[in-house]
Parts: C-alpha cells; sequence; structure tokens
C-alpha cells in the first residue's frame, strides 16, 4: 500500500484502507497510478500548496475502508484516501487512482518490515546486474576465441616462413580445434558427474563476500580437460617426440600434486589441503627430477648442445651450464605457484593460461615444432574448459588443472630454453605472486618497525584487490585478458626473432 505525506513528516490524522493492497515490491512507485486533484479535499477552507511529498509504503493495517464513506467517494472508485495532519498548516488529502490493472511483482516477505522490502528491492536491482555479468563473461570468452584463433591461423599461413621447411596444414589451428571441441563436450558430461559425487568447491572464510555464494559449485576440473590436452598433442606430434613426451610427463606429474591437495581439501571439508611448505617442496622436486631428466635425455636442438638460452640481438644465445638446471627447478615453482594463485576468479587461470601456452607455441616454433603442437592443444583444452569456467562457473579448475598447466608451461621452457618468452607472456601470473609477496614482506615489516601489522592491498592476491575496490568479477578477467594478449604478442615475437 502506498501514501503519501507532508514533507515534514507529520502524523496522519486519517487513516484508510484499501480493499485490495498493492505489492510494495514495485520498482516504478507510480506505474500504473495518477494523481487525481479533482478529488481533493479542502478543509478549513485552506488552499493546496506546493510541497514536495515523500511516498512510503506502510502497513495493510494502517487504513479503515469504512470511513470511505464519511467523505462520500463511491465505493467503485478504486482509490484510496490519505489525510495529512490537522494543524493548521495542513495540506489537504488526496487520491491515488490506479488507471488500470497491473500486475505488480510480489515477495514473500512481510509489508511490516521496510528494511526487508528495501533488501528485497536491491535484490531484484542485483538480480539484473548478474543477468550483466553474466553477458559479459560471455563477451570475454569470444573475444578471446576470436583472438587465439585469428593469431594461430596467421601463424599457420606464415609457418614456411618461420620454420623454413614445410608443415601439414593448420599446423596449430588443428590441435587446438580438437582439443577445444573434445573439451566442451566431455564437459557436458563431466561436469553433472561430479556434481553428483559431491565434489564441491571449498571458499576460504577470508575470502570476499561475494565469493562465499560459490560454495557447493563442483571443482576439480582438470580430471577432464589435463587429460584431453595431453592426448591430443600426443596423438598428433607422435608419440616419438621426446620433448612432448617430457613435457606431458612435467603436466601429470604437477597435476597428481594438484589432485592430492584437492582430495585433502575435500577429506578435511575445508579449502585447506596440503600445506603450503609441503606443496612447494613436491613442485622443487618434480622440477629438479625434470632438470636431471633433460641434462641426462638427448633432445632434439638446432644448436646441437643443451643448457642454451636463446635472446634477441644483440645478447644471442646465452650458455648457463649448470645454472640451467636451477632455473629450471625455479621455473617449475614460481609457474605451477603463480597459475594457483591466479585461479581465483571464474575464467582468469583458463584464459591467461591459454594465451601463455599460445604464445609459447610461437615461441618455440623455429626450436621444436613438436613442443609448439603439445601448447596449442592444452590452449585448447583451456578453452573448451572455460566454456564451463566463465562466469558464473559451473566447474572450477581445482588445483589439479592449475598446478598442472604451471608444470606444462615450465616444460616447454625447459626443453627449449625459451624462458625470456615464458616470462613475458606470464606476465600476469607474476603480477598475482608479487602481489602476495609484497603483502606478506609489507606486513611483517610495519609489524616489526610499529608492533602493529599494515597491509599494501586490501587482500592479495592482487585480483581479490580489485574486487575489495568495487570492480566486478568478468571485468577484472577482461582487464586481465587484454594484458595478457598484449604479453602473448610480445612473447611470441620475441621468441621468433631469438631463435
Amino acid at each position: 500500500m502506498w501514501s503519501l505525506y507532508h514533507h515534514q513528516h507529520l502524523p496522519f490524522s486519517g487513516l484508510f484502507r484499501y480493499r485490495k493492497p498493492f505489492s510494495p515490491f514495485s520498482a516504478n512507485l507510480f506505474h500504473g497510478f495518477k494523481l487525481n486533484i479533482s478529488n481533493v479535499r479542502k478543509r478549513r477552507g485552506y488552499r493546496l500548496r506546493n510541497r514536495i511529498f515523500q511516498v512510503r509504503a506502510l502497513d495493510e493495517d494502517t487504513f479503515n475502508i469504512s470511513l470511505l464513506d464519511d467523505w462520500g467517494i463511491d465505493e467503485g472508485t478504486a482509490g484510496t484516501l490519505i489525510s495529512s495532519s490537522d494543524g493548521e498548516d495542513s495540506d489537504g488529502d488526496f487520491i491515488l487512482n490506479p488507471v488500470s490493472d497491473i500486475d505488480l511483482p510480489s515477495g514473500n516477505v512481510s509489508t511490516n518490515d521496510a528494511l526487508t522490502v528495501t533488501a528485497t528491492r536491491f535484490a531484484m536491482i542485483a538480480k539484473g546486474r548478474r543477468k550483466h555479468r553474466i553477458r559479459l563473461g560471455i563477451l570475454n570468452n569470444l573475444g578471446l576465441i576470436v583472438f587465439l584463433l585469428a593469431l594461430l591461423l596467421f601463424v599457420d599461413w606464415c609457418a614456411w616462413k618461420i620454420v623454413r621447411q614445410p608443415l601439414a596444414p593448420f599446423y596449430l589451428s588443428r590441435p587446438f580445434f580438437i582439443s577445444t571441441a573434445l573439451v566442451s563436450i566431455v564437459g557436458y558430461l563431466f561436469v553433472p558427474f561430479l556434481n553428483a559425487l559431491k565434489v564441491h568447491q571449498n571458499v576460504r572464510n577470508e575470502a570476499p563476500v561475494r565469493h562465499h555464494k560459490k560454495r557447493g559449485t563442483p571443482t576439480m576440473g582438470g580430471l577432464f580437460f589435463i587429460p584431453i590436452g595431453i592426448g591430443v598433442a600426443k596423438l598428433i606430434a607422435g608419440f616419438s617426440s621426446v620433448e612432448v613426451s617430457g613435457a606431458a610427463v612435467a603436466t601429470v606429474a604437477f597435476a597428481s600434486i594438484g589432485l592430492l591437495d584437492d582430495i585433502l581439501s575435500l577429506i578435511k571439508n575445508h579449502n585447506n589441503g596440503l600445506s603450503s611448505q609441503i606443496k612447494l617442496f613436491l613442485e622443487l622436486a618434480a622440477g629438479t627430477l625434470f632438470a636431471f631428466w633433460l641434462d641426462t635425455t638427448s633432445i632434439s636442438s638446432p644448436y646441437s648442445m643443451k643448457m642454451l638460452i636463446p635472446l634477441p640481438a644483440p645478447l644471442g644465445l646465452v650458455c648457463l651450464g649448470k645454472c640451467y638446471l636451477l632455473l629450471t627447478s625455479f621455473c617449475f615453482v614460481s609457474m605451477g605457484t603463480g597459475v594457483d594463485l591466479t585461479d581465483g576468479l571464474d575464467g582468469l587461470a583458463g584464459g591467461t593460461a591459454a594465451l601463455a601456452f599460445v604464445a609459447m607455441s610461437i615461441a618455440v616454433l623455429p626450436i621444436c615444432s613438436e613442443l609448439a603442437i603439445f601448447g596449442a592443444s592444452m590452449a585448447g583444452a583451456c578453452v573448451g574448459f572455460l566454456l564451463h569456467n566463465r562466469y558464473r562457473a559451473s566447474i572450477f579448475m581445482g588445483d589439479i588443472g592449475s598446478l598442472a598447466l604451471g608444470g606444462g608451461l615450465a616444460a616447454m621452457a625447459a626443453c627449449t630454453g625459451m624462458f625470456f618468452p615464458l616470462f613475458i607472456s606470464s606476465g600476469f601470473f607474476f603480477l598475482e605472486t608479487s602481489s602476495v609477496i609484497m603483502q606478506v614482506a609489507y606486513f611483517k615489516a610495519t609489524r616489526w618497525l610499529s608492533g602493529a601489522g599494515h597491509h599494501l592491498f586490501r587482500m592479495a592476491p592482487f585480483h581479490h584487490h580489485l574486487e575489495l575496490c568495487g570492480f566486478e568479477e568478468p571485468t577484472i578477467v577482461a582487464g586481465a585478458y587484454v594484458v595478457s594478449c598484449l604479453l602473448a604478442l610480445v612473447a611470441g615475437y620475441v621468441g621468433l626473432i631469438s631463435a
């Protein structure tokens, strides 16, 4: 029921009930109503003054329909008569007549609670904003797919100029297409399966408030898109490629670490699986074993020697010797941790990882063309997963997916020496990792100096800081995609001129 009253908030002297109370949940308050000035009653000879009136919802028990007869209002008139105060400044009485019968949205809340009414209206607004964010998530996916396809088709078109030897048609586009199609199809079968098994995401208590609504979303999506990406690469590149086999084993090893972490998280029923120290130790162990495998295995290299890092002119080839092994271990740990920290928003880690894989595929194409197939296939697997992981996500990749992506990127760089293009294409991952390091260091330093620790960011990693600053998830993801697209172009170009 709606009422108009004096701007000085004076009490009502006449209270009336309307036969069919209107719902208080209308977004447009005066929709379907008109102010009937002809029915204005003037009392004590005072004229209606120009005043500002406010509209509020009152209790349905506030009005008494029996008093309508005293004012001589026809019972057939669908109006609500409201009186102002009886003071000398009384402005008169008003009647709101509905123009026609309308259906207003209703809610299961009490009309006696104005705060609940307000909250319901805001919820209706938020529902519209969610639909807007969902559309933004779809646009992010479309933009990413168009960019990756255009880039891969362009590289396939001029690949003979890059490699100086004939390659199969659609050399990089074909594994990308196949992996994308397979992952997107399998996802429609695998997501309900994980949901039925109640393999659900656990949200940290210290996470932003809006993330708590993600509880109950299936996780461990890496179980279906990581094997598809590896399998397609092995089938197309052939099982005789040592580099592809080594990258596949490294990806599986890091996926196993993530799987163990996810299983422990589900068993403990909270978001704490492996401790950070144990996880770092396992990543370091896997990276070190891969480095020793590189040292003892004969891999193809256009320079007839290993442990080289190609850099743009005038630096050229840089031989690190045994330091190459240390750099390899560091790269595995940093990439695994970086992708894992980035996996905090819908579509953020998958999209940025797909761009990094495409950049690495272009960079390693002149050195090891089979390994470029591995990168294109993994990028396609990430894009296929994004069809289920965009806002709002129906599944998360979990640590099994994020750690595997980091391990695969590091393996591509270690097998070819393309560490510099990797660091460029993974710039967003290093931003996320650096934000956590700076947050911890700044807090400890200020606590040691002043006795009270202070935060450099509102929350780390950096994407949570942007969330708390008021940015929406799809907006943050779109910005990350734009930055990663530029970094991917630069990384691919640097790799080509370095080879």
